[in-house]
């Protein structure tokens, strides 16, 4: 049985799951699928095609699969889809893909979206990614998993940020992300490791010391920076180290935030 309020609008075509609670005039549209356990506080939109996993709790005035804030979107048949156990905090905003993005925004299991957060059209975001208030990622970004994107902080169209990585408060992030990298200052900078992250997580005094020596020689190596990182995965031998590498010399349009030297 599910709980719903009797202020709640609840379109024909809704699924919702067993054991939903649907607070006071919250409006559901008719493509939209609750997973089961799914609580929506007051006043929560969820429109378009979206899906919504299973454990999933979104605050009061969040609105969740309108259609993007894109002059090109025309009405297309976009989708949304978020998974488990998400926590997505007052007033955020999510929407839907485009045609030229894929056609799909997705976010993964256990991420927390704080208070005024903006996830664009087509944004990829992994699992266990925070983001802080009125933190924004910009259309077609992807945020891998394990990310903590800090308050007030932009992520420009198209950036990747890497697994693990930091973005510090009040930063524009304009560029690729390596992962495991900390990023800081009103122009993001690359200014090391996140160190803290991969102490909570467990890493290994053997890892980060291999992770430290890769910082180092892509911040000091001969060459530029797709140089260091090419030769480096000549003879890499440690998994986090690798991650790196192949972030940095998989396929991508943008540039990266390099090391300060």
């Amino acid at each position: 049985m599910s709980g719903i309020h009797p202020s709640a609008i609840i379109e024909d075509g809704a699924q919702i799951g067993e054991g939903c609670t649907i607070g006071p005039f919250c409006h559901i549209g008719p493509q939209v699928r609750l997973g089961d356990r799914v609580e929506l506080k007051s006043h929560v939109v969820i429109t378009g095609a979206t899906s919504i996993g299973e454990d999933t709790v979104i605050f009061s005035f969040a609105v969740v699969g309108e259609i993007p804030q894109d002059k090109k979107f025309g009405g297309e048949n976009t989708r949304l889809e978020i998974g488990e156990r998400n926590r997505i905090r007052e007033h955020v905003t999510i929407n839907t893909g485009t045609d030229g993005g894929g056609g799909v925004t997705r976010i993964g299991d256990d991420c927390l979206l704080m208070a005024g957060v903006h996830v664009a059209h087509d944004v990829q975001i992994g699992n266990r990614v925070i983001m802080v208030n009125h933190a924004g990622a910009a259309g077609h970004c992807i945020i891998e998993d394990d990310v903590i994107v800090g308050g007030i902080s932009g992520l420009h169209q198209f950036v990747r940020v890497g697994r693990g990585a930091i973005i510090g408060a009040l930063t524009m992030v304009p560029n690729d992300v390596i992962p495991y990298g900390l990023v800081q200052a009103p122009r993001g900078e690359l200014d090391g490791l996140n160190l803290v992250g991969l102490k909570r997580r467990g890493v290994t005094r053997e890892d980060i010391s291999a992770l430290r020596a890769a910082f180092k020689e892509l911040s000091e190596g001969d060459g530029t920076f797709m140089d260091r990182a090419h030769r480096m995965g000549e003879d890499v031998d440690n998994e986090y180290v690798r991650q790196i590498v192949e972030f940095v010399t998989g396929n991508t349009d943008r540039s990266f935030l390099t090391p300060r030297k």
